[in-house]
């Protein structure tokens, strides 16, 4: 149980602004000439921004649901409740975190991980949507309800053109017509207008864009014409090796073989819908530029996982690519560097120690992540070693494994395939050096750091861990 503490005038607000399906490499100012989002470039200008996040991987095809019971617990992949589906008591939630610590807490969005976890995280809330996507055009939403029950139901016939066979959405309204992330940015800014000016806030903000199905304010999606995208340098038509995930959704989301002018068109409504809700991110910091909270207020702005589009011949994040497991993840407000980027190993765990860290806020016994910050305030210069991480163990269902040095990644295949990256020669992760005799002494080094994380992160008590390292016996005794 953690103890009540008295707030202060003196603790920074936190507004985390966290979006679905948002790649590393799609912000102007890490590197992206061919997209918009002059307020997320503001953010890395200000701040500070890691350049080597990452999710561990998954447990489910859905991997939103175990990486968001991640962020928002702490905890290691095989330490959650099965799959994220539920969050139980025992892990103390960031919302819950800063509430003990006498924040306002309010979210509005996407919760992906159960109602009673919901309930318990926040104080406050609106336009709050329970599931993984929608049209978001039309999301079934609810109000704030004080009992925690979220049990309203209301009926829909999807297809009245050939049954009238009435379905029960889980939603007590559908605000039809607005889009998903001005649905949520409003009541965001809305909760902004209304809070306790008396105690600091913690405005938990989940988007739903730029998850599929992408669709957009057509003024975003004229930006970019798909005969001008540039296909990705790793582009495949298909993928040469079994992932365990070849015909889930995702994948099914485009022809196979690819076809370069469908990949295009794909990566062209997905920059349009990161331009918009880049656009609507500029909304939330002019208010709080209006209302005087800018100076006082730390804003985390990052993604649950990332999305293939074509490369590797994928289109989902149900791979140990980085284009899968490395997101944005930007720090900018009070007790953060300005204008500097972090290439530190870190995962999107790490986040909550990283936020109790800066906010003064105790951190939980049940939270597993390792703070960010641990060396700052300080010399800039440390800024390279501000995570102690030097390998990150990557895992998804029972079909991958691998490991992530600073300059090198290894994975494993159920089916027995090795791949061994160079990533500082080869970002694109274009060669495997598995059979190179010259890397030898390196794969023997990493095989033998993913066995330590396995062990270290309990891989094997997962049903889907016993099954991956059933399958793949010469491993076992490295």
């Amino acid at each position: 149980m953690l103890r009540e503490t008295v707030s202060t005038p003196m603790k920074p607000n936190l507004l985390f602004f966290f979006v679905d399906d948002q790649r590393f490499d799609t912000i102007g100012a890490l590197g992206n000439s061919h997209i918009s989002t002059p307020n997320i470039d503001r953010l890395v200008a200000g701040g500070l921004a890691f350049t080597q996040a990452h999710i561990p991987g998954g447990t489910s095809a859905a991997v939103c649901m175990p990486s968001r019971a991640m962020l928002l617990t702490g905890r290691t992949l095989f330490h959650l409740q099965a799959e994220g589906q539920e969050i139980p008591a025992e892990h103390v939630t960031l919302g819950e975190c800063f509430q003990a610590a006498g924040y306002e807490t309010f979210a509005t969005g996407k919760w992906h991980n159960g109602r009673a976890a919901f309930a318990r995280s926040f104080a406050a809330g609106d336009q709050i949507f329970f599931g993984g996507m929608e049209d978001h055009w039309n999301v079934p939403v609810y109000h704030f309800d004080p009992t925690g029950r979220y049990e309203a139901r209301l009926p829909q016939v999807r297809d009245p053109f050939y049954t009238n066979q009435v379905e029960w959405r889980a939603c007590d309204h559908i605000e039809s017509g607005v889009h998903s992330t001005n649905l949520f940015v409003d009541a965001a800014l809305d909760f902004l207008d209304r809070r306790d000016p008396q105690r600091p806030f913690f405005l938990y903000l989940a988007l739903m864009s730029p998850h599929d199905p992408r669709s957009m304010p057509a003024e975003f999606l004229a930006r970019y014409d798909p005969e001008q995208i540039l296909l990705p340098g790793n582009f495949l038509h298909q993928h040469p090796h079994d992932t365990g995930a070849l015909r889930v959704r995702d994948e099914l989301l485009a022809q196979i073989p690819r076809q370069p002018g469908e990949i295009r068109r794909h990566i062209a409504e997905y920059y349009a819908m990161i331009s918009h809700l880049d656009d609507a991110l500029g909304r939330l910091m002019a208010r709080l530029d209006a209302l005087g909270l800018s100076e006082n207020t730390l804003i985390v702005f990052t993604g649950d996982n990332g999305l293939a589009l074509g490369q590797h011949g994928l289109m989902g994040k149900q791979s140990l690519y980085d284009h899968s497991l490395r997101v944005p993840l930007i720090f900018s407000g009070p007790g953060v560097p300005q204008g500097q980027r972090s290439h530190a190993l870190a995962y999107l765990l790490d986040i909550y120690p990283t936020l109790c860290e800066l906010c003064g806020v105790e951190i939980p016994a049940s939270v597993e992540g390792q703070s960010l910050l641990a060396n700052l305030p300080g010399d800039p210069s440390l800024r390279e070693s501000l995570s102690p991480r030097e390998s990150l163990y990557l895992a998804y269902c029972d079909s991958l494994r691998g490991v992530r040095s600073q300059n090198f990644k290894l994975i494993e295949y159920a089916s027995g395939v090795t791949q061994l990256f160079n990533l500082a020669a080869d970002p694109l992760e274009k060669e495997n050096l598995a059979e190179n005799a010259a890397q030898a002494a390196v794969l023997a080094d990493l095989r033998q750091r993913l066995c330590r994380l396995r062990d270290a992160w309990d891989d094997r008590r997962h049903p889907q861990g016993a099954r991956f390292w059933e399958q793949r016996p010469d491993l076992a005794s490295i």
